[in-house]
């Protein structure tokens, strides 16, 4: 399977994501639409998986609209999808739903809340690493995942996509890579009150990997 990957910040990388990868012998390719302005075609495409960014949907920028275009052309086809925080948010504008600021900014280690058992296989609660001061919609024919304390839409499935607003991914070198270069998003109206020492204190819990798999193994069917 040729996994196509969309990466819009050099601090928010696939992590558990290329380990699943590996682990299925599947093949592994990063783009960075902000910074070279290339992304891949659908056709080449096996699986979409949309990471985060400080960006907006809502911004101007040519690759954001281009970027959607390739998630519908993907989705036509029939191909499995899965986005994280920025990425979660083009899908959910994708198909209907709307992207807009959060009253709450979530920035730490919160807990999430399984909302449906369409995944089997996922705790009823769970420790997320979240990074965000927006929020999505659940697109038309959705189904609500996860939500937060704070933030009721913080994941979704319709189809064969999965959006989530929080990050499972990180695997602890990521955590520190996202902490060092970009820890001051949590020192402004953090609604999760955490301070960068103590979201790198935190550490990544085991199950947040297994669950990522979990996910990934629903919508590919692998």
């Amino acid at each position: 399977m040729r996994i196509n990957v969309l990466q819009h910040t050099p601090n928010e990388g696939p992590g558990s994501i290329q380990e699943w990868s590996h682990a299925h012998h599947h093949e592994m390719y990063v783009y960075h639409p902000a910074q070279f302005g290339k992304l891949p075609t659908a056709a080449e495409t096996e699986l979409l998986v949309i990471l985060g960014g400080p960006m907006s949907p809502h911004d101007n920028d040519e690759w954001i609209h281009q970027e959607r275009e390739l998630i519908r052309a993907v989705h036509a086809q029939g191909k499995p999808i899965f986005g994280a925080c920025f990425g979660a948010q083009q899908i959910s504008m994708t198909f209907g739903g709307q992207v807009m600021a959060s009253p709450h900014k979530e920035v730490g280690w919160a807990p999430v809340y399984r909302q449906s058992t369409r995944i089997a296989g996922i705790p009823e609660q769970l420790t997320a690493l979240h990074w965000h001061q927006e929020m999505f919609t659940i697109p038309d024919g959705g189904e609500l995942l996860f939500s937060s304390d704070l933030v009721k839409n913080q994941g979704f499935i319709l189809d064969n996509m999965v959006g989530l607003q929080f990050h499972f991914e990180p695997l602890v070198d990521n955590v520190r890579e996202m902490v060092v270069n970009d820890g001051e998003y949590a020192l402004d109206g953090n609604d999760l009150h955490q301070t960068p020492a103590e979201i790198l204190r935190h550490g990544v819990p085991a199950e947040n990997r297994q669950v990522m798999f979990r996910i990934l193994d629903e919508i590919t069917n692998d």
